[in-house]
């Protein structure tokens, strides 16, 4: 495990030791666990990205529509 020493505002440590202390869990726990969901919910925001700008674009509309073809070809097949 690494060390990792970082600032903060006054107030937000303030608000994380007071949270830290109504759930009886030690600070860099809150800490990991909320980066741990911050870099998910920029996971979650790439992708829609990439799916709003994949669905402008004719080729890959036209890649997706064949793909779904095949899809319930195999699928009426079983």
């Amino acid at each position: 495990m690494i060390t990792f020493t970082s600032t903060l505002p006054d107030e937000l440590f303030k608000e994380l030791g007071e949270v830290a202390a109504k759930l009886s869990t030690p600070k860099n726990k809150l800490i990991e666990k909320a980066l741990r969901v911050y870099l998910e919910q920029i996971k979650r925001m790439e992708y829609i990205k990439s799916y709003k700008k994949a669905c402008k674009d004719e080729n890959m509309l036209s890649l997706a529509a064949e793909g779904m073809a095949e899809y319930l070809k195999q699928i009426q097949e079983d």
